[in-house]
């Protein structure tokens, strides 16, 4: 079994468990009905999971506008149980016109529209932790962070993250917040390894990485074990999936890594979680590390 450190980690000041739940699945393309989402939301709550990811972006149309924040919400709010201990983290920034494009704002005054339009969907008084979603090449980087800054001395938000970030914008955006940067939401898989000097200066600072499609996106996930033997090989002497060592080589990785799996079922969600409960060898570190 593992540890009771591989069970939980800390963002900022707060305890969470060590794998989140990313809800973007259940609100783009291909997304279920609302009642198999809500009963997502609920089966992660209900195995531990007290990280929910979202986004104001995480919608279809041009009208649904903050979708998954409004679902996650409505599943909290209809849990049934204490729900006082878990964590959502939003994120402003990028915008979704609804013909399948992404678009960017990263300007100061979208940003603070943006959050306060998030609060009121997450039906809060502060948001647990915002994140600014992504550089906008149109806007200077001390603008965005500078408006999260300000939110974040106004008690919009509890605390500041920023996602897809350069290690020059880690340490920016650290400076800007004065000292008070708790997380880094970047890509990160076996398939997508860039991120590496992102997590490294995290675990240096002792910032939280929060690697988003950890098993490669939504459409590649279950391919994981066949486009990387080792992953495949190493599971398979563990008898778990693919994806339940990938989660657990991440976690293995640094004591401040917390992956986010996407998920829009409740026995995906479930799996997930189980990776803290593996415990992998230096050995099979490594060999995962140079696959």
């Amino acid at each position: 079994m593992a540890s009771e450190t591989n069970k939980t980690r800390r963002i900022g000041d707060v305890e969470v468990s060590a794998i989140g739940l990313g809800g973007m699945p259940m609100s783009i393309e291909g997304r279920p009905d609302e009642e198999r989402s809500i009963a997502t939301i609920h089966a992660a709550l209900d195995a531990g999971i007290t990280l929910i990811d979202t986004a104001d972006a995480y919608h279809l149309t041009a009208t649904d506008d903050g979708h998954n924040e409004t679902l996650i919400a409505k599943a909290l709010a209809t849990y049934g149980g204490d729900t006082s201990g878990v964590l959502v983290a939003t994120k402003g920034g990028h915008l979704r016109p609804g013909d399948g494009s992404w678009t960017l704002n990263g300007s100061a005054d979208y940003l603070k529209q943006a959050a306060e339009a998030s609060l009121k969907r997450l039906g809060v008084d502060a948001i647990g932790l915002y994140q600014f979603h992504r550089p906008d090449p149109k806007t200077p980087y001390e603008e965005s962070i500078g408006a999260i800054r300000d939110l974040l001395d106004a008690g919009k938000m509890r605390m500041a993250g920023i996602s897809n970030a350069n290690p020059d914008q880690i340490r920016l955006a650290n400076e800007i917040l004065g000292g008070r940067l708790v997380s880094v939401q970047n890509q990160f898989s076996p398939a997508f390894r860039s991120s590496e000097p992102e997590l490294e200066l995290c675990d240096e600072l002792g910032i939280a990485f929060l690697p988003w499609s950890p098993l490669g996106g939504i459409s590649k996930a279950g391919d994981l074990g066949d486009k990387h033997p080792a992953f495949h090989r190493i599971a398979t002497e563990l008898g778990i999936s693919p994806q339940k060592l990938t989660l657990a080589w991440m976690l293995a990785k640094s004591p401040h890594v917390i992956p986010i799996p996407g998920s829009s079922r409740p026995e995906t969600i479930r799996d997930s979680y189980t990776a803290i409960d593996v415990t992998l060898t230096p050995q099979q570190v490594a060999a995962l590390d140079a696959a």
